[in-house]
């Protein structure tokens, strides 16, 4: 039980994806840890999550200056100042890095935005561990297919990101800093879900940037299922790729407005957006296994090549979500499984799953 008694810090923890780890976390599956930190910047989100573990008889007092008393921890802090970095880290066993910019169009208008909370945030998680010798066992840094081969300044962030901590290794021998590479989250804030049903709600259009454009979709918990896999599983500089389905983007819209009569527009693609993602590239399948449900990316850097390769190579290409793509049937029933409100009607074959 690998959480057993540990200290586990949450950077970026008040976001989609940092709440639902938070909550998983707390169901003791891996073990009951001893101390979880929330490290984030706003201050309104750490309240409102402080507030939904909350005990209806416990006044939001109690629960403010009992706040380091309790097993949930929160501390504000930002990612990119070394000083609240150290506070949080210094303490913990396990770090989760999942403070990002992570829109794409946005880090093209504020790059500069995108370097200092994506790179130098990370390069000063190893720098607090170098420096200060911290007892930190496992460091993972939340990565995204737009790291693989990048078009973008979020992707290209992400992509050195995932070198930051792989090369850490070498370095900080006595902690083990992976990566987790996943595509779009499903339902997450900012993702294309919410935004559908929220033109959807005002009566259309429904908004699509190119009918062909595919993306991997997984749901949250096959997103914390991959870190606690790595966490549990992986090897110094190893980078973790669950293995998901693809859909088009129109399918996916099609999916959540079912017979509905709501009109559909397409927009064209926003700045740095790909038609197709990829998940492994065609220079990183060389060195990929598969383990379990995941694709593993082996360190490149020979320092970090002390484990033999336990089976072969896993691709001989990259991993594409232009590859077998979805239709439409399979994607309501992939959406309907994570129960994202696709109408019971969108297709008589799925009603039993809708129910």
């Amino acid at each position: 039980m690998i959480f057993e008694g540990k200290i586990i810090l949450v950077i970026g923890g008040t976001g989609s994806l940092g709440k639902v780890l938070v909550r998983r976390i707390l169901t003791d599956e891996l073990g009951k840890p001893s101390k979880v930190i929330i490290m984030s910047r706003d201050e309104a989100k750490q309240q409102a999550m402080r507030v939904s573990y909350m005990h209806r008889k416990v006044t939001t007092d109690e629960v403010i200056y009992n706040n380091f008393r309790q097993l949930l921890e929160f501390r504000i802090g930002n990612v990119r100042n070394y000083a609240d970095v150290c506070s949080a880290v210094k303490d913990s066993n396990i770090v989760i890095n999942a403070a990002a910019l992570k829109q794409v169009p946005l880090c093209e208008y504020f790059p500069e935005q995108a370097l200092r909370t994506n790179c130098l945030g990370p390069a000063n998680i190893v720098r607090a561990i170098r420096e200060n010798g911290y007892s930190v066992d496992t460091v993972v840094g939340i990565s995204t297919d737009k790291a693989c081969k990048p078009v973008n300044v979020m992707g290209m962030s992400k992509a050195i990101q995932e070198r930051i901590f792989v090369s850490a290794n070498v370095l900080n021998p006595k902690t083990k800093f992976n990566c987790v590479r996943y595509g779009n989250v499903l339902a997450s804030r900012g993702s294309v879900i919410p935004l559908f049903h929220e033109q959807i709600k005002a009566g259309g259009p429904v908004t699509v940037t190119a009918a062909s454009m595919t993306r991997f979709l997984l749901s949250i918990d096959q997103a914390v299922d991959t870190i606690f896999a790595v966490i549990s599983e992986g090897n110094s500089g190893e980078i973790y790729v669950p293995i998901v389905e693809s859909a088009t983007v129109e399918n996916m819209a099609k999916a959540i407005i079912g017979s509905r009569n709501i009109e559909t527009e397409i927009i064209g693609i926003r700045p740095g957006e790909k038609m197709h993602e990829i998940l492994v590239s065609e220079e990183e399948c060389h060195h990929v296994i598969k383990r379990g449900d995941y694709y593993v990316i082996l360190p490149m850097l020979p320092e970090l090549r002390t484990v033999n390769k336990e089976a072969p190579n896993a691709l001989d290409s990259e991993f594409c979500s232009a590859d077998n793509v979805l239709d439409l049937e399979g994607t309501i029933e992939l959406m309907a499984k994570h129960d994202l409100n696709v109408p019971a009607e969108a297709l008589p074959e799925t009603e039993e799953l809708l129910r």
